[in-house]
């Protein structure tokens, strides 16, 4: 047994290396992602506003004006794919394609996020567990300076992995309402353009 419980204590220790390793790449990560997403939000925000007004001119029944509301040269994902719906007008099984493939862009934008939301608590506790059996150690030895060296890297470790986490976190929710915003309003251009193209047809046919 005590064999056994030394391979894990070995095992366990030979694990904060790369565990810090870790947190010190997801931290850095983490602050490169908040400068990129400020940058990103006020592109963002403005391509929001420009599919709103595209949505504004399509309640008014003026396609026309709706796609002049779209900038020749896309800055968001958003713009580029309302761009494509408009091209694709008619062509149902199209439209839903480019519904498809939006929604999983967006998915793969929130990934990072989703990464460090999860990540950094996992490795944050084990930052925090694994120097704590040495730190015992130390205290049952009477070694002051050992346990408390330990105790500061489960503290420190602990502080990094939520600070991760935390960044994480805030990012997604922002990341997937400002998605669902937009693949609302996708979504209701499609249907729109779809139903126009349906009501000629029939006009057509009479």
């Amino acid at each position: 047994m005590n064999v056994i419980s030394n391979i894990l204590y070995w095992i366990s220790t030979g694990l904060l290396v790369p565990v810090i390793v870790l947190l010190i790449f997801f931290f850095v990560r983490a602050l490169l992602m908040v400068g990129a997403y400020f940058g990103q939000w006020s592109r963002a925000r403005k391509g929001s506003a420009r599919l709103a007004a595209v949505v504004k001119e399509l309640d008014k029944g003026d396609k026309g004006a709706a796609l002049a509301a779209l900038p020749a040269k896309a800055l968001t994902p958003a713009e580029a794919y309302a761009r494509r719906i408009f091209e694709a007008e008619g062509n149902e099984a199209k439209l839903n394609l480019l519904l498809n493939d939006f929604e999983l862009e967006s998915e793969r934008e929130v990934a990072t996020s989703k990464t460090l939301t999860k990540m950094g608590p996992i490795l944050g506790l084990m930052g925090t567990l694994i120097p704590m059996g040495p730190a015992l150690v130390g205290l049952a030895q009477g070694d002051i300076a050992s346990m408390a060296y330990n105790m500061q890297v489960a503290f420190a470790t602990t502080v990094v992995g939520l600070t991760v986490s935390a960044i994480g976190f805030l990012t997604q929710q922002s990341l997937e309402r400002r998605a669902r915003a937009d693949l609302a309003r996708l979504e209701y251009i499609a249907d729109t353009l779809c139903n126009t193209a349906s009501a000629t047809t029939k006009n057509s046919a009479l």
